[in-house]
């Protein structure tokens, strides 16, 4: 379940499984190291202050945002609004 460094888990959607956010959805937003990512919310954890969290605290799913993904690597400003709107989706609820 190691993340690799090269970016290839930014727009990945996870699920936290340990700490106060324990059953919260979030989006990778970069990869410090194989062990740590930076995840948000948009609401709790927003775009301007994310998250550091090890990786064996999540739960990594199998959806992706390619939106978010693309704007990320595009250098372009992701808002707290397309994350929400995103995560509250009905397909990623279903998910776990």
């Amino acid at each position: 379940m190691n993340v690799l460094q090269d970016n290839s888990e930014i727009g990945r959607v996870v699920y936290s499984k340990a700490g106060r956010d324990a059953g919260r959805y979030y989006i990778i937003t970069s990869v410090f190291n194989e062990e740590y990512v930076y995840i948000c919310d948009g609401t709790l954890r927003k775009i301007e202050n994310p998250k550091k969290k090890k990786v064996k605290h999540l739960n990594l799913t199998d959806k992706y945002t390619d939106e978010i993904r693309n704007d990320i690597f595009s250098g372009l400003k992701v808002s707290n609004s397309q994350i929400k709107k995103f995560l509250r989706s009905e397909d990623i609820n279903k998910e776990v």
